[in-house]
């Protein structure tokens, strides 16, 4: 009989005052709203009973509060889960970054001073090869870097990450359908 196939099951982490206000949010090191705190401590019971190999968090204050609300406090800091670097864009919105270059988006366009898609999957694939080696892996990050991941996984480009909308203190899994990466559960 073989071995259970990997699982990685994704946590963004909970609301903060950029996240809830549609600001791009990369290096700056937010801490969860209220709401965002609550929001972390509901994952607790939701994640409790399931067994982890390994536990991964970014390391922004917003993912390591998350985790230690939802039971983790030890979860391993791992840069390469940090948020996509938007540069010149951190801390502004879609519409605002639009009234200068019409129609961006993270996933077609450049953000000056920051990371592109390439560089972004570069480092989210040796989360993949971890995630891969375990049977059962949780990781705590970002919106942009999470779908990212998301996508990896599935052995797309990183920029059919568009299509997974993920929110805020949301559990989503990633497995296999016998040897094809697929969604398990999403935005759940």
């Amino acid at each position: 009989m073989s071995a259970p196939a990997p699982e990685l099951w994704l946590v963004r982490h909970g609301e903060t005052e950029w996240s809830r206000d549609g600001k791009h949010t990369s290096t700056t090191d937010l801490p969860l709203t209220e709401v965002g705190e609550a929001a972390a401590c509901e994952l607790a019971p939701r994640l409790a009973d399931v067994e982890f190999d390994l536990v991964l968090t970014s390391p922004r204050q917003r993912a390591r509060r998350t985790a230690e609300l939802a039971g983790f406090a030890d979860a391993e800091p791992d840069e390469d889960l940090v948020e996509w670097a938007y540069g010149d864009y951190e801390g502004i919105t879609t519409p605002e970054i639009r009234e200068t270059v019409p129609g961006w988006t993270v996933w077609t366009h450049p953000s000056p001073g920051g990371e592109s898609a390439e560089e972004v999957a570069a480092r989210l694939d040796r989360v993949v090869e971890r995630a891969r080696g375990q049977r059962r892996t949780l990781v705590f990050a970002h919106g942009h870097s999470l779908r990212v991941l998301t996508a990896r996984w599935l052995e797309q480009s990183a920029t059919e990450g568009r299509f997974f909308r993920l929110d805020v203190s949301t559990i989503s899994v990633l497995g296999f359908e016998r040897e094809t990466p697929v969604l398990l559960k999403w935005n759940s």
